[in-house]
Formats: structure tokens, sequence, C-alpha cells
């Protein structure tokens, strides 16, 4: 019988050269972005942009999201830890 162990999910690569990369720069930004925003950044369709924050979010990003009058915000919170 083996066992196995619960290790923490590995952050998603963050390479700037990468599309996935520029959504986390984008993220990180103090006022973070919107879903419109990353969707031109990346030229990818609005579901795909979703698609990734949730991707990010399984290898254990911490986004948040923030319900404007308008719009939503996102962002990538850092923990006190970090």
């Amino acid at each position: 019988m083996t066992t196995s162990k619960k290790t923490r999910p590995a952050l998603a690569n963050n390479r700037a050269d990468t599309k996935i990369g520029f959504v986390i720069k984008l993220l990180n930004r103090e006022q973070g972005a919107t879903l419109d925003e990353l969707a031109k950044a990346t030229n990818w369709q609005p579901h795909s942009v979703r698609a990734a924050l949730t991707g990010l979010k399984k290898k254990g990003h911490s986004v948040k999201r923030v319900k404007g009058d308008e719009t939503s915000c996102y962002s990538i919170v850092r923990s006190a830890n970090s």
C-alpha cells in the first residue's frame, strides 16, 4: 500500500514572454485588470480568459474579483507570507 503526500500546487509559470505570464503581470498591477483588458491583451475570447483565471486558481494563485458599477476587476491577492 502506498501513501500519497499532499503537496502544495505549483504556481503557474509567470514568464512574461507567454500569454499566461502576461495575464499574471496584468493581474499583479495595483488596479488589477478587467476581463476586456485581459481579452484585448491576449487576443483571447472572454470565455478563454475566464478559463485561464480558473486555471490560475487551480495552480495555487488567489484570484480576486471585485465587482464595479459596470464591470468586474480581477487581481492576484498576495498573502502576508509572500
